[in-house]
C-alpha cells in the first residue's frame, strides 16, 4: 500500500519534470530487468563448444545488471516516484521482448547484443528531459549505463566475427 501523505521532494527539480524523468527511467528499469532475465536464462542454458566462456561471461553480465537494477530503481525513488516492481508493470514498459524455447549459443549472443543496444536507445531517449531539468544525477546515471552497455554490446559482437 502506498502512503497517501509524504514529505514533499525539494531537490531543485520541479514535480512535472521529476515525474517525466521517472517515467523514462522506469522504461530503462524495465529494459534492464528483461535483459537481466534473458542473460541469466542464457547463463543457465548455454551449450556447445563455447560453453565455459559464455557461461562465465553471462554470469558477469547478469551480476552487473542486477546491481544496476537497484541503482535505477533508487533514482526513481529519489525523484519522489514509485518504481515499477511487478512482472506485469515491467513487461508492459519494456521494449525488449523475451525469447522463448531452446536457443543456440550464437543466437543467444545475437539476442543479447540487440538487448544491450535496446537499453542504450532507451537511455538516450531520457537525456532531453533530464537536461532541460538540469538533472545531473540522472544524466550521470544514464551516461554510466550507456557506457557499460556499449562496451558489453561491442564485446558480444566480437564473439560473432568470423
Amino acid at each position: 500500500m502506498r502512503p497517501e501523505k509524504s514529505i514533499p521532494v525539494d531537490i531543485g527539480i520541479d514535480e512535472k519534470s521529476r515525474k517525466e524523468i521517472a517515467k523514462g527511467i522506469s522504461h530503462l528499469l524495465a529494459d534492464t530487468y528483461t535483459l537481466y532475465l534473458q542473460t541469466h536464462s542464457f547463463h543457465w542454458n548455454v551449450t556447445g563448444p563455447m560453453f565455459q566462456t559464455l557461461h562465465l561471461m553471462f554470469e558477469t553480465h547478469y551480476n552487473e545488471l542486477w546491481i544496476a537494477l537497484d541503482l535505477i530503481a533508487e533514482r526513481i525513488r529519489a525523484l519522489g516516484q514509485f518504481a515499477p516492481g511487478t512482472n506485469t508493470e515491467l513487461s508492459s514498459l519494456a521494449s525488449i521482448r523475451e525469447k522463448k524455447g531452446s536457443i543456440q549459443a550464437e543466437e543467444m549472443v545475437k539476442t543479447l547484443v540487440a538487448g544491450h543496444e535496446a537499453v542504450i536507445k532507451t537511455a538516450r531517449k531520457i537525456f532531453p528531459v533530464a537536461e532541460r531539468a538540469s538533472d545531473q544525477v540522472t544524466i550521470d546515471l544514464l551516461t554510466q549505463r550507456m557506457q557499460i552497455h556499449e562496451k558489453t554490446a561491442w564485446m558480444l559482437r566480437s564473439l560473432l566475427e568470423k
